[in-house]
């Protein structure tokens, strides 16, 4: 299976940067100044934050639009799909408002097992979000629990916010360097699967009619059922077109909506974060990740010795 992220020639306009902090206190300290500057300048201020930061934060911005990132867009266990998330919520904020200020604290919560979820989210968020007037701050504790989330906070993001100033970071680099070292962690085991197909690139017409069958029968809508189907489709093409030839489909029938796996024995995976960047209108390849990113609620990929991996999970 080859999935890869389209390459544009676009500038970078998203400002990632981090802080750390040493208590709820010192965090509110640090980020009213930032929306307050923000609200002065007429951006709409969008916060991923606790309820007594919210609180602080919406008191500083004023009379300004504060937009709630909430758990909507926190994808428990894959930060890649976390960042596709945000990348929609924030592409379709600048598109109405112009620039957006967006402050994120870190919940450990999404730690996991070694905190490499927030390693993996930063990353992304590089790549999903870097044609977007977004500035965006992230803060961490000066003690997370796993000292990988600090590690991965310096490598990720280009600037650092310290003393009320951004500076450039000196230890900053890019997503591909960060993550080859730690290439995505499977999801979660699931259990025996209620559908489970091999198949060619001459049978996946019958991946479309299953994947049909399954919706139909989890209560999805028309259109809806249309938008699992396509991004099924485009999974499942890529891999027995660029793959081996013959790739798997895993479908379970989950209580909120339908759960696909595509897996590939190929090639492994050589672009860590695959289907974040928009496509370019002239760019023929790199579209069929980014679609089913698009359709679905959680798109997770992965590699192992065995090949490339797909996790889809889309609700009605």
């Amino acid at each position: 299976m080859r999935v890869e992220t389209t390459r544009t020639a676009s500038p970078v306009r998203l400002r990632h940067a981090c802080g750390v902090h040493s208590g709820a206190d010192d965090l509110v300290d640090q980020t009213a100044p930032v929306v307050s500057d923000a609200a002065r300048r007429g951006e709409t201020i969008a916060l991923a934050v606790g309820p007594g930061t919210e609180a602080a934060l919406r008191a500083a911005a004023g009379s300004a639009r504060v937009v709630t990132l909430g758990p909507a867009v926190r994808s428990r266990g894959s930060g890649q799909t976390t960042a596709a998330r945000l990348a929609r919520t924030l592409r379709a904020l600048t598109s109405e408002a112009g620039a957006v200020t967006a402050v994120s604290e870190h919940d450990s919560d999404l730690d996991g097992i070694d905190g490499r979820y927030w390693t993996e989210f930063d990353a992304a968020v590089n790549v999903a979000l870097t044609d977007l007037p977004v500035s965006l701050y992230c803060f961490y504790p000066e003690l997370p629990l796993h000292s990988e989330i600090l590690y991965g906070a310096l490598a990720n993001h280009p600037l650092v916010f310290e003393q009320g100033r951004l500076r450039l970071n000196d230890g900053h680099r890019a997503p591909r360097d960060v993550l080859a070292g730690m290439p995505a962690a499977p999801p979660i085991l699931l259990g025996a699967p209620d559908l489970d197909i091999v198949f060619t690139a001459w049978q996946l017409h019958e991946v479309r009619a299953a994947v049909t069958d399954l919706a139909t029968a989890t209560a999805f809508d028309t259109a809806r059922c249309e938008d699992v189907v396509l991004a099924v489709n485009e999974i499942a093409t890529n891999a027995v077109e660029h793959g081996s030839g013959e790739a798997r489909i895993a479908l379970w029938i989950a209580g909120d909506g339908l759960v696909a796996e595509v897996h590939d024995t190929g090639d492994t995976l050589s672009e860590p974060l695959p289907g974040l960047r928009a496509p370019h209108p002239a760019d023929p390849r790199g579209r069929g990740v980014w679609i089913a990113r698009q359709l679905c609620d959680v798109l997770h990929v992965w590699a192992d010795r065995s090949g490339t991996h797909v996790r889809m999970h889309a609700a009605p």
